[in-house]
């Protein structure tokens, strides 16, 4: 049985997925994009992969700090998620508008997000219409006990 595109989005649009905020920082530009192609890979070493889109703007970005921020939502941060669901262009000096604090590595962090994971890219792939990003973690940290944010079938959930 044939299926196309449309058909594989609507069957992998099945599996659930945490919601991230991907930010990154280069030369005073901070940018930030809805992620959910984020998945932990290895404990030793720390590694971490998330998948871009070639066309999103933070992959420009990616590609020149080699540096980015996972930013993993709480439930109630539904609305920051739809901000960088857009395709917003990098600002400078700013984040669209949602509150945040430089990280150890220079990247932006989300202020309120359950947890952050900072990396430094260790290696791309060519994933088609996306780069595949491996990156080492060099520090994460649990900021607040709250329920995720989950997206399943096309929208946002909550845990029951």
């Amino acid at each position: 049985m044939a299926f196309d595109a449309t058909d594989y989005r609507r069957i992998i649009g099945g599996f659930a997925t945490g919601v991230t905020v991907l930010t990154t920082a280069n030369d005073g530009l901070l940018h930030g994009m809805t992620a959910n192609a984020v998945t932990s890979v290895s404990l030793d070493p720390l590694l971490l992969l998330v998948c871009i889109s070639k066309s999103a703007n933070a992959h420009e970005q990616v590609e020149a700090t080699r540096r980015f921020t996972i930013n993993i939502l709480a439930a109630d941060q539904e609305d920051i998620s739809v901000t960088f669901a857009a395709k917003n262009e990098a600002e400078r000096d700013r984040l669209q508008g949602v509150k945040y604090r430089m990280g150890t590595t220079g990247v932006p962090i989300i202020e309120g997000c359950l947890a952050f994971i900072e990396c430094s890219v260790s290696d791309s792939i060519d994933g088609g219409d996306h780069t595949v990003y491996l990156g080492s973690v060099e520090n994460a940290e649990v900021l607040r006990d709250a329920s995720p944010l989950i997206f399943y079938q096309g929208e946002y959930r909550e845990l029951d």
